[in-house]
């Protein structure tokens, strides 16, 4: 969990309008909640207290359950890590309701939620109710899945052309943690949308709702898409890589074999000249220059021959 701790009460008044305490029909938005923030929920709302550590739990899955009167909706969210190797993954946020209270926490601090308050007091528009509210988190989460696979994207490319001057563990690496990111995002995309076919059963939904859905539906799938197809492309550029890796790796010994077998012969010839038997030679002049001149031609005739194979 990272972040600093922020708890914010907001009210829909043609935008989303920040007020001191919580009244009927507002949103609270808790981000990296503490102690503080447990027991004010706790207390003041009586919200059943495994909502709360279901939320907290980074590996829990997107899904909707239901308790006496409360409501909780779990959806997966981009949260970028500007300190980590894994540069993306994905955070629970949890959305606790019923009647005149919702709630929203997440235990990270998020630029899509950030973003989602500032864009609707900008424009000026805020939330009919409780349900309006599920279903635009649901395209602001999608629209984000969306800015982050692009920046996915650029990396790959970067890390791509850094690939194609020298290949490095360190380049490698990088492919293998955004190709991380990537099993998290379809993961959590392909929870999201189940979670999104069961809300709509679940949900009391008007006709401005459906066309909310809708356009929640269009961007999912597209995030959705494209993470598979970045996967894709990911998955082919590390084979490519592999492949390229293991046929240098070959080449390199092709060519220390071929050495070896050239120094061999000096070696051989010269070890049998060198016997403590008769050969013939033992008296002439010109016994070394023989032997150094026959290793020297032997050597350089396979090595013509290894050059005709290719082998060096």
């Amino acid at each position: 969990m990272e972040g600093i701790n922020m708890k914010t009460f907001l009210r829909n008044n043609c935008g989303l309008e920040r007020i001191s305490e919580w009244e009927p029909n507002c949103w609270i938005n808790i981000e990296c909640p503490d102690i503080e923030d447990t027991d004010y929920l706790l207390n003041t709302f009586k919200i059943p207290e495994y909502f709360l550590s279901d939320i907290a739990d980074i590996d829990e899955r997107p899904r909707v359950e239901s308790e006496d009167e409360w409501t909780l909706i779990i959806l997966r969210i981009p949260h970028r890590q500007d300190d980590s190797k894994v540069p993306f993954i994905t955070v629970p946020l949890g959305v606790i309701f019923k009647e005149n209270v919702c709630i929203t926490i997440c235990h990270y601090r998020t630029n899509m939620l950030q973003d989602f308050c500032s864009y609707y007091q900008r424009k000026n528009t805020g939330f009919t109710d409780t349900v309006d509210l599920i279903f635009k988190l649901f395209l602001s989460s999608s629209v984000w899945y969306l800015k982050s696979l692009k920046v996915i994207n650029q990396r790959i490319e970067s890390v791509k052309r850094d690939l194609e001057r020298s290949i490095e563990n360190k380049e490698l690496l990088g492919l293998f943690h955004l190709e991380n990111c990537l099993t998290f995002f379809i993961t959590s995309l392909k929870g999201n949308e189940i979670l999104l076919t069961k809300l709509k059963f679940k949900l009391p939904i008007d006709e401005l709702d459906a066309d909310l859905i809708e356009d929640v539906e269009i961007e999912l799938r597209q995030a959705h898409e494209s993470a598979n197809i970045y996967s894709n492309i990911l998955s082919g550029m590390m084979d490519a890589y592999s492949s390229i890796i293991s046929n240098n790796v070959n080449s390199i010994m092709r060519v220390l074999t071929s050495i070896s077998i050239i120094l061999m012969f000096p070696t051989l010839i010269s070890s049998m000249f060198g016997m403590n038997i008769k050969n013939g030679m033992e008296e002439s002049n010109w016994g070394f220059l023989f032997v150094f001149g026959f290793s020297v031609i032997l050597c350089a005739g396979f090595v013509w021959i290894f050059r005709k194979k290719r082998w060096i």
